[in-house]
């Protein structure tokens, strides 16, 4: 690129190349573009015969490699947007997916708008169920739990800069750093990919250990199912992200473990995506 090029045509030649690779390749040559000259997306519609000089041209073509070679948007940026909050994001932590959003509109529907219930988040990764439910629920203490401390370092960063004050984090496997608590409500996006998925070609930049979950792409639910009864407050209620086949595999485990009321909500492609089970400790009936 030479800095003879407009803007206007830097963006068609740029988007040309990010469509084989994206399903947005405008939007993201709009975002690494605007990016690289150092202004808002704005700009690029109100100048599109401004030219751009060598050096943005440079760090434009330094991001769409990247991009060509898969790295995600959001690790390119830094920044996701979910839950109409703009979440940090690194290779330490997953992507924010939409379908992320069905689990915390589900848990948020259980919760009432003044309840000061304790909430968990188990494999929080950046903090976005958690973050999500907090800034929804303020009256409402949540817990977010992941094994990665590098993880966790962009999930407290995020509390930080949202100022959402009512989050605290802890560090360990599962249901470790809380075993000896109850919550009301326990949330998880746990992995659910199976090793030899087709799907790991798409998803090669994000972290393996959030991803995969043994043979059949199971274990993690399982284990959850298993120990989450233990820290579940009675009658309190579990939501479960899962893959959009694993819907009555997922129904199975739950029931094996003593969860009832089980029931599925659909990602807004109309696949299942999000399980909720309650659970009773009473001994009485």
């Amino acid at each position: 690129m030479s800095n003879a090029l407009t803007i206007r045509s830097v963006l068609a030649q740029t988007a040309a190349r990010l469509d084989d690779v994206s399903e947005s390749g405008r939007l993201d040559a709009e975002i690494l573009l605007a990016r690289a000259i150092d202004m808002p997306r704005s700009y690029l519609f109100a100048h599109p015969e401004d030219t751009i000089d060598d050096a943005s041209a440079e760090r434009l073509e330094t991001t769409v490699q990247l991009r060509l070679s898969g790295e995600p948007m959001a690790y390119i940026t830094g920044v996701k947007e979910f839950w109409s909050l703009e979440l940090m994001v690194s290779p330490a932590t997953l992507v924010p997916r939409p379908e992320t959003e069905i689990l915390v509109e589900s848990a948020l529907r259980e919760i009432p708008r003044d309840a000061a219930w304790r909430i968990l988040d188990l494999g929080t990764g950046s903090g976005a169920i958690a973050l999500a439910i907090a800034s929804d629920r303020p009256l409402c203490d949540v817990t977010a739990v992941d094994i990665s401390p590098e993880a966790l370092a962009i999930a407290q960063q995020n509390a930080r800069q949202l100022t959402i004050s009512n989050v605290s984090f802890l560090e360990g496997d599962w249901i470790e750093p809380v075993a000896d608590q109850r919550f009301a409500v326990i949330c998880s996006n746990p992995p659910y990919v199976s090793e030899g998925d087709e799907a790991l070609a798409a998803l090669a930049a994000e972290p393996r250990l959030a991803l995969l979950s043994g043979n059949s792409g199971l274990d993690a639910i399982e284990l959850l199912a298993r120990d989450c009864v233990s820290i579940i407050a009675d009658n309190g209620t579990l939501f479960l992200e899962h893959g959009a086949t694993q819907k009555d595999q997922v129904a199975e485990i739950l029931k094996s473990y003593g969860w009832t009321s089980i029931q599925c909500y659909d990602d807004y492609a109309g696949h299942p995506r999000v399980t909720c089970a309650h659970f009773s400790n009473s001994e009485t009936p």
